[in-house]
């Protein structure tokens, strides 16, 4: 026998093929000979399933956002619509006066730029008084504690040239006060009717400040100030009083102090009982004011309108800005401010 023969009778035969594990349930199975890109297939549904969800939500999201966006765009208009409705109607409505009557223009509050009582404002609704053919004369009512010289000066002037104009006579009647740059408003008509403890007066001028230069060298600040111009920096409150300086804004508020004084009589006239304190900047009550020649009568408004005027019925032509122009102006100085913002990017970007 062959040795071969014999080591090949020897070796021991070759074990079956263990069959397969069994995978476990819900797990891919990978067939013999494939590969991982065999898998492909099987989980791409699913991705594409949660890509069309996501799609879909992101594309509500949208649509939701741009009904906001034209819902508040209509809403703005609405509102626009809503406040330029009102401004016209408002004042509209405030013009229709029939038959004699007294027509009427509030001073009230500080007189400044910008204000209710500012000469603009003013202006206008003495304007409209004066040339409505029904108005027998024109009352200008006051309660101010006075303010600009300049526009009291303005209204002033203006109520002359509309007395002259118009040939109607003009009665002011105060309230609370009528002091200062408001009696400078009040001397411009024919007579000056009082409440007995109405606060009338206090002609004179002044120009208020604060220094602080004595608190800046304790705190040890120092003041940089440069100017083009020796006199730019004049009455700077952080600066120390220059005496030149002080001199020269008292002539300048006397020369005001001056003009008023100058206006107090050419108004008042010969009814003036000028004292040493008439132009001293004191006031007095209405009692005091008529015995000094500063008002002429005690009287309220509807006095003046039944027994002086004799045109009962008062119409008020004051130019008052209501609730809605206020809103209109702001809402056109927002849009106004966006558009240059945006005109300013776009230029930026060209």
């Amino acid at each position: 026998m062959n040795p071969q023969d014999d080591a090949a009778a020897a070796a021991p035969a070759p074990l079956p093929p263990s069959p397969p594990e069994a995978a476990p349930a819900g797990a891919p199975v990978l067939a013999a000979g494939s590969s991982t890109a065999s898998a492909e297939p099987v989980l791409q549904p699913a991705v594409q399933r949660s890509l069309e969800s996501l799609a879909r939500e992101l594309l509500d999201d949208r649509r939701a956002e741009r009904r906001w966006r034209v819902f508040f765009r209509m809403a703005w208009l609405g509102l626009v619509v809503a406040v330029v409705w009102a401004a016209f109607a408002q004042r509209g409505h405030s013009s229709a006066p029939t038959g004699p009557h007294t027509a009427l223009v509030e001073v009230r509050g500080e007189i400044a730029a910008g204000t209710e009582a500012s000469a603009e404002q003013l202006i206008a609704g003495l304007k409209a008084a004066f040339e409505d053919h029904g108005a027998r004369a024109v009352v200008i009512r006051i309660n101010s504690p006075g303010g600009s010289p300049v526009q009291a000066g303005i209204v002033n002037d203006e109520i002359r040239r509309l007395k002259a104009l118009h040939k109607k006579k003009v009665y002011a009647v105060v309230d609370e006060m009528c002091a200062s740059g408001a009696y400078y408003i009040a001397v411009a008509a024919d007579e000056i009717f009082v409440d007995k403890a109405s606060l009338v007066g206090s002609i004179g001028v002044l120009m208020d400040g604060f220094g602080f230069s004595g608190l800046m060298d304790k705190l040890g600040v120092e003041r940089r100030l440069l100017t083009a111009g020796e006199n730019k920096g004049m009455l700077d409150p952080f600066s120390p009083q220059n005496a030149r300086h002080k001199a020269y804004a008292q002539a300048m508020i006397d020369q005001i102090h001056q003009q008023f004084i100058t206006t107090v009589r050419e108004g008042r006239g010969k009814r003036l009982k000028e004292t040493r304190d008439t132009f001293s900047g004191l006031f007095w009550n209405g009692e005091e004011a008529i015995r000094q020649g500063l008002a002429d009568q005690i009287g309220t408004l509807d006095h003046v309108a039944r027994d002086v005027v004799q045109a009962e019925e008062v119409i008020d032509y004051t130019l008052k800005e209501n609730v809605a122009e206020r809103l209109a102006k702001r809402f056109g100085a927002s849009i106004g401010e966006g558009m240059w913002r945006a005109a300013m990017a776009g230029a930026r970007l060209r």
